[in-house]
Order: C-alpha cells, then structure tokens, then sequence
C-alpha cells in the first residue's frame, strides 16, 4: 500500500479523505486519532466490505496502525478495491508525535491542561487525588517522589497532578518526574519524550534491557517484565535519593484487579494503595490516583486532545501492557467488560467490589495469609 506522511495529510482537505484504524481494541482504548473509524481488517472480508463501504467512493481511505507496519503490508484489493487507500507513515504513533511537536513550544497545551485541572476537571481529578494522598498518608514531609511516567495517559496526569498539588505547599517535598526506557521503539520513546515537553513536565530518562531481557521468554514474560521493571525503577529512584516511587494506578485498576484474583487466582487480595519495598529498605511505592475514575482521566485526555503512548513491546505492536501483576491488558479489558455489563443489573457493582477488600470479616473466611504464614479457621475454632 502506498505510504502518506503527516504533512501531506494536514495540507489535505478535511472532507477528502477517512481515517481508518485498524489497530486491536486494546490498542484503540488508548485513544484514537479525532474523525478515526475502527475496522478489523483481519476479521470477516463482508463485513470489512460494508464498513468501507459507508464511506463515499470519492474519500481517500488513509489506514492507519500503530507504528505504520501493518497497514504498510495491507493489499487493498482484499477489501477496498478500486478505492484510493494510502498507509500513514508512522502510524498512530508517528502521527501524534508530529502533532505533539508541533505544539509544544507555544506552552499552549501546557497551559491548557493546567488550567482543565484547576477548574473544569478540579472535582473529578485534583479532590479525588488529594483525598487519596491524605487518607493514606501517601505524602509526607521531606519525601523525595520518582513519580514514574510510562507515558500512558495514567502517568501523565499523575505528574500533572503532583506539580499542582506542590503549588500548594501543604508540606514541603521533592519531585523527580522517572522515565525508563526500557527498549521502545524509538518512534515511542519520541513519543513520551514530546509529550513530556508539551505538558511542562521535566522529566529524567534512563535506559534498560529488559525487552530484550524477555524476548526469548516463552513463560510468563509479562509477569517477568513487570517485575524486572519495578525492580529498576526502585533501584534508579533510591540512587537519585527518592524514598518513594508512584506508579498511575487508578480505581479502575483496583477493582479489576480484586475481581480477577478471584476469577483467574483464586484468591481475596487489592492493589494497595502504598506498600514497602522488600527489596529496597527505606523505599516505598504509592498509588496517588487510588481514588480517580478512568473514564475522567479519559475525559481528561480527550478534552485536551492529547494522545498519549501505550506501553507496547519492541518486538510486536499489537502487544498489551504488562501490569504489575503480570497480566496483560486483554485479560483486563475482558474484566472490564464483565464490570459494565454487571453495571447494567446494579449500579453499585464497582464501588461493592472496592469495599469489599475493606469489608473482610475474618470470622467467615476458611483461610487467610499474615505476613507470609498461613492461617486457619479451625485453629480457633
């Protein structure tokens, strides 16, 4: 298929030509480019036929993946035949990354994001922020914070939020905004680091292997990679003399993570909202947006038009993100799925599934583990 660049899209009348993503779900949940339709070009050609076909026959079909490999291979004739059909060069990530380069030195989106913040967003996104920093202590005087940027739209707010909360200077701390790379392709790590200066966000970038590192590992990489990365990003944060590191976790994480230990590991456990490091004395990680909803920092993004990088893997960029738990984001998306369609039976489904861990009535539990040990009802029975 015959490639477009950005800048020939842009000199191009809008009502000319349709974006077309054909990236996976997984992929699109980390947001699409503004007009984009999704089509799953692998899935049934009839279907494929139809969707392109409610688009007018005069419209450029420009098809666009993540990284611009994909829709580079595609043959057209399969499904749009007789159509105009272009790949983007760059794919969606090289696509936001000219977008993102373009404005970042005006301070504009900067200012923009900021200002959301403050006011429109200031209910949905800074109170539920401060709220978790306070109920759990996360905050402390004298801490020095990595706060740690994959540059997913999770940790960048985060960043965005910790720089406001320091405007207000309840207490005094330190910031270092963290970013490893951990072998991206380097269209990614552009990616983040664009964005980065888009969103006034000073951030220190440090290398790793650890893509490499999990390459060849055909059990359980993500698990592997999740933990390998924590690992190096205690390890840089304690050299630069942090005491603490934060990681983007929001409430929507939390509850999904309590629903698949049950359904998937068979046990009662949660993401908790700052722990101790057992590896690294005197560290410890915390969980700032423990309180904040997805669909705001969603709504967030969207409202400030910015697009932001999925933590994909160099060797493929269809693969899902690797949580700390080692799941992958598939695996997430089918819990969150089940969630929603739960919501439709009873509305308090999410906040039931978050008490819940905070509910535990150890009189009515077969078992439970305390520091290591485990513990049975009948030893006081």
């Amino acid at each position: 298929m015959k490639e477009i660049s950005f800048e020939e899209v842009r000199q191009l009348p809008k009502e000319s030509y349709r974006l077309i993503d054909i990236r996976d779900e997984e992929l699109r949940e980390y947001g699409m480019l503004t007009d984009a339709i999704a089509v799953d070009v692998a899935g049934d050609p009839a279907e494929v036929q139809a969707a392109l076909s409610r688009i007018p026959a005069e419209k450029k079909l420009i098809f666009y993946c993540e990284i611009g490999r994909r829709t580079r291979d595609l043959e057209e004739s399969a499904f749009a035949a007789g159509r105009e059909c272009y790949s983007l060069e760059g794919g969606y990530i090289g696509y936001v990354r000219a977008l993102t380069a373009e404005e970042s030195s005006s301070g504009e989106r900067q200012h923009r994001a900021e200002e959301s913040i403050r006011k429109k967003f200031h209910k949905q996104l800074f109170t539920p922020f401060a709220k978790a920093c306070k109920t759990y202590e996360l905050i402390e005087e004298g801490d020095h914070i990595a706060v740690c940027i994959s540059g997913g739209k999770d940790s960048m707010l985060m960043a965005k939020l910790f720089q406001e909360i320091q405007r207000h200077r309840h207490c005094h701390f330190e910031l270092t905004f963290l970013v490893m790379d951990p072998g991206y392709h380097p269209d990614n790590r552009a990616l983040i680091e664009s964005n980065a200066r888009a969103l006034g966000i000073p951030v220190t970038i440090f290398e790793s292997d650890i893509f490499d590192a999990v390459d060849t590992v055909d059990k359980n990489p993500c698990y592997l990679c999740a933990r390998m990365r924590r690992g190096y990003l205690y390890s840089k944060a304690k050299s630069l003399g942090c005491n603490k590191i934060a990681l983007g976790h929001h409430y929507d994480d939390v509850i999904e993570t309590i629903l698949m230990g049950m359904l998937y590991g068979g046990q009662v456990q949660t993401m908790m909202p700052k722990l101790h490091s057992t590896n690294f004395e005197g560290m410890e990680l915390i969980r700032p947006l423990y309180l904040i909803r997805e669909s705001d920092i969603c709504a967030w993004r969207d409202y400030n038009e910015l697009h932001f990088l999925q933590c994909a893997c160099h060797f493929t960029e269809t693969c899902s993100t690797c949580h700390e738990d080692g799941t992958t984001s598939s695996k997430r998306l089918e819990t969150k799925k089940l969630i929603a369609q739960l919501l439709k039976e009873n509305p308090f489904v999410e906040a039931n599934i978050f008490k819940s861990v905070e509910n535990v009535n150890l009189d009515t539990v077969i078992g439970y583990k305390q520091g290591g040990v485990r513990h049975h009802f009948l030893e006081d029975y």
